[in-house]
């Protein structure tokens, strides 16, 4: 039996099967009377919708309605965003706090924004001079844009793993074994985390890289112990670079100093001869102006003078005992201590030597004169 087939010649409509199409307003009357009814309003005189029946499914319509709207209600926490979406299509972003969506229609994608994820990746590459260097990488990273994670990028974890290797084998292939392994990893992981980030802006993906760390890098097992032969050989140039740079530092000043000590003791020889052959100077002027005066007494007191300080200085006694037939006492020991004191001039003998018929300083002066001459 078709479904517009009541079995009684007359289909749901109340009509007869031999009568054509309802009437479209009359279907329309018809359903509204229903859902009047339903609701507890009148159906349009033939039935009333005061009773029990009609109040208990108004009642249960508003429950199902009301709850379906609670349904709409949700709530972002403190480290999250919302992405709301309607059929679909982006709507809006929202902050942290209670909001409300329409339900069945639009969709929430709660994106936090504030956790940091890692990701580690392993692996083999060349590098420029074409070693074979084992590679360790780990990105730490977080989602700095919500609607750019949720539309930008079907997979963006898988995005991120895969822009990652190809900028650690960039980075790797343009440098050295050396400096991968060595001295260089610290702008190995700059280039690497500068060339990550500009390509996930690039495609928008709403990533920020917030730590690359190259964990390790180590020569394959194979040639380790070349490796390591090698790093051993640079440690000692390096050190002894170190030693070198030590003992520059420690020399280096100690002759400057030196060099700085002999200039200065040179310029006060000079000030010395200098100063030295001023006063010469000055004192051969003024014997020359007494000179000129009296030649004879000049000369004489000059050659006196110059005795004196040759003789001064002579532990032999010159007397001149042709004249007189006296006996002379020579302290010895006076003349050995005025010696080791370096005095110039006659000695002057004591009383005891004049009142024992011993010469005077006059006397011994006067013989040595005489004798000189």
């Amino acid at each position: 039996m078709a479904w517009n087939d009541s079995g009684n010649g007359k289909s749901p409509w109340n009509q007869g099967s031999d009568q054509g199409p309802p009437d479209l307003d009359e279907v329309v009357k018809k359903m509204q009377e229903r859902l009047g009814s339903l609701f507890g309003g009148s159906g349009g005189g033939k039935s009333s919708g005061n009773g029990p029946g009609g109040f208990s499914l108004g009642f249960i319509a508003a429950l199902v309605l009301g709850a379906l709207l609670a349904t709409g209600f949700y709530k972002i926490n403190a480290p999250e965003q919302g992405v709301v979406m309607r059929f679909g299509q982006y709507q809006a972003t929202t902050l942290p706090g209670l909001h409300w969506r329409i339900p069945l229609i639009d969709k929430v994608v709660k994106v936090n924004i504030a956790s940091t994820e890692e990701y580690h990746h392993q692996t083999q590459m060349l590098t420029a001079d074409e070693n074979i260097v084992a590679i360790e990488l780990s990105v730490q990273y977080r989602r700095s844009d919500a609607k750019a994670w949720a539309f930008n990028v079907r997979n963006p974890a898988l995005s991120l793993s895969e822009v990652s290797q190809s900028a650690i084998r960039e980075v790797v292939g343009t440098s050295s074994a050396q400096k991968v392994m060595g001295f260089g990893r610290a702008e190995i992981v700059d280039r690497t985390k500068q060339l990550l980030q500009e390509t996930l802006d690039q495609y928008a993906t709403g990533i920020q890289i917030m730590v690359v760390n190259l964990v390790n890098a180590t020569p394959p097992a194979q040639v380790q112990a070349a490796v390591d032969d090698a790093t051993r050989a640079r440690e000692d140039h390096e050190r002894m670079i170190l030693e070198a740079q030590s003992y520059e530092n420690d020399i280096l000043p100690r002759a400057r100093g030196e060099a700085v000590r002999q200039i200065q003791d040179a310029e006060g020889h000079k000030a010395r001869v200098v100063a030295d052959a001023d006063g010469e100077t000055s004192r051969f002027l003024a014997l020359l102006a007494e000179y000129h005066q009296a030649p004879e007494v000049t000369r004489k007191r000059l050659y006196l003078e110059t005795i004196q300080e040759v003789y001064g200085s002579v532990s032999k006694v010159f007397i001149d005992a042709a004249g007189s037939g006296s006996l002379l006492y020579l302290p010895i020991d006076k003349l050995m201590e005025q010696r080791r004191q370096g005095a110039s001039g006659s000695i002057s003998f004591g009383p005891a030597a004049e009142s024992s018929g011993q010469p005077s300083q006059r006397d011994t002066d006067r013989t040595s004169g005489r004798t000189r001459r």
